[in-house]
């Protein structure tokens, strides 16, 4: 099904977009500490952008299997900063966070976007907050927690679960008065799942699409990919996040999440000249 919006968040559908991702933390799993300086973060960022990337996603707080969460001032303190100078510069910026005051301190800096792993079920302001300010938002399909999530990867099937799951958190978003051509859905791989269900979610994206919005796919580096090609390091899986994110794009997928956007947009730009060859 294709989603009720050619556009989200000013941004043309037609053809996949590139987020790129900012972590503004010590903590990360594949990044963590080489941007958490705000002017090395900012930095990265105008690299990220002049690689290609059209949104760039930052986030204040490590959300990997086991991570400590921060305070909201210091996670405030991380990214608006960061937001402030890049959104100036015409970045179009997502804010990666579970926190409504955070979400507000990040759209007043100059955000465009929310992205909620929690879906905006974490905060019980976030919803009001989002519906509110009348932005796009990012619901992600997680269980538990970080420091949980990894003892809730049962599932009858793991493609219709989630779609379902995924499906309530947009309903929960609609009610609360967010429009439906600001919501973007994100499956959450390697958040509450096992390598084997990550994979069938990656072969599962046309039943996700068929929820009628646009499909955000983040797989970039994540420990899934690394298991395919023998348990190799997150610095070492781009290639094989390459590979997964344009299989995403040939099943639908409208956006990809990734750190290596350099690679990311020229996977992306000889996948599109080829195809539209085969398509004369």
């Amino acid at each position: 099904m294709r989603p009720q919006t050619q556009f989200w968040a000013g941004l043309p559908l037609t053809r996949p977009l590139v987020m790129g991702i900012l972590n503004v933390t010590p903590d990360s799993f594949s990044d963590g500490g080489q941007h958490f300086d705000a002017q090395a973060a900012i930095a990265a960022g105008q690299r990220l952008r002049e690689a290609g990337a059209d949104i760039l996603d930052i986030g204040g707080e490590s959300t990997r299997p086991g991570s400590a969460a921060v305070t909201v001032a210091e996670e405030i303190a991380r990214v608006v900063p960061v937001i402030a100078a890049l959104a100036e510069e015409g970045a179009v910026i997502s804010v990666d966070t579970r926190n409504a005051a955070t979400m507000a301190s990040a759209l007043d800096a100059g955000a465009r976007i929310i992205n909620d792993i929690s879906g905006l079920a974490f905060d019980p302001a976030a919803r009001a907050l989002a519906a509110a300010r009348g932005c796009p938002v990012v619901l992600m399909h997680m269980r538990g927690t970080p420091q949980t999530m990894d003892e809730f990867c049962a599932y009858d099937d793991v493609v219709a679960d989630v779609a379902r799951e995924l499906a309530l958190r947009r309903d929960e978003a609609l009610a609360a008065g967010i429009a439906p051509e600001h919501i973007c859905l994100d499956p959450g791989y390697g958040f509450a799942k096992t390598a084997r269900q990550n994979i069938e979610l990656m072969r599962g994206i046309p039943a996700l699409l068929a929820l009628g919005q646009p499909l955000l796919v983040g797989v970039s580096r994540k420990r899934f990919i690394g298991q395919m090609v023998g348990g190799v390091s997150p610095a070492e899986r781009d290639a094989g996040s390459h590979a997964a994110g344009l299989y995403a794009c040939a099943q639908g997928a409208h956006i990809i999440r990734v750190h290596d956007v350099a690679g990311a947009s020229q996977g992306l730009r000889v996948w599109q000249e080829l195809s539209k060859r085969e398509n004369g």
